[in-house]
């Protein structure tokens, strides 16, 4: 058992066994993706606040400080860190994409100075780590995501923040689809219920990205 065996969906069930993997740290980023106060309130409604208490759970007793522990895992090894955010320019938010002017769950308006469209403390940005502001899914798709890591030589990204099966998985199909490598660390990612975030752990690994625990990204060798 492990990452080449692992998370696999039926499509990739008898596919060989990937390559081994070699970290270039000068060419690797990690990607820190939408850890932002709005999403660690709890509902005034008492129903919704207990559908979403394993989330919660999972945020403060997994994703959280695993993140804050890959981050400085990742600064230490000379890895680029990189944060995204939900913030429309907009205090009505005319400037958000569509999908995040529909009602219901997707329904966002984050002006991008109010206290919880920003980034959690525990793992915010460092000294001139860079923020990537989106109004949409994918942190590549509307932003200048893409030419910044060009730019700066990445060519592998690491991918962690929520939601797994929203903007997590929106964002590694991008970044696969501009030809990057994507590694996602599942154990620093959350979606709404784990049998979500499981899922599309399996319908995105293998094709668009290698999906792999904290510690199995942290023991890859370096090149």
């Amino acid at each position: 058992m492990g990452w080449k065996t692992d998370w696999r969906s039926f499509y990739y069930e008898t596919a060989e066994e990937p390559a081994d993997i070699a970290l270039a740290p000068g060419r690797t980023a990690l990607l820190c993706i939408d850890i932002q106060n709005t999403y660690l309130e709890v509902p005034d409604d008492a129903g919704e606040a207990a559908r979403w208490a394993p989330f919660f759970e999972r945020m403060h007793g997994t994703v959280i400080p695993n993140t804050r522990a890959l981050q400085d895992w990742a600064r230490g090894q000379g890895i680029e860190v990189i944060h995204a955010r939900i913030a429309c320019l907009k205090e009505d938010g005319r400037d958000r994409s569509l999908s995040q002017k529909k009602p219901g769950f997707n329904y966002l308006l984050l002006p991008k100075d109010r206290e919880d469209s920003q980034i959690v403390d525990a793992v915010g940005p460092m000294a001139d780590e860079i923020v990537v502001t989106k109004t949409t899914d994918s942190a590549l798709t509307g932003t200048n995501l893409r030419m910044v890591l060009s730019n700066m030589g990445i060519e592998r990204v690491i991918c962690a923040g929520i939601f797994t099966d929203q903007c997590v998985s929106s964002t590694v199909r991008s970044l696969a689809d501009e030809s990057f490598e994507v590694l996602v660390v599942e154990d620093c990612c959350a979606a709404a219920t784990m049998e979500l975030h499981e899922h599309e752990l399996r319908v995105i690994n293998m094709i668009y990205c290698h999906v792999m625990s904290m510690a199995e990204l942290q023991a890859l060798p370096r090149a």
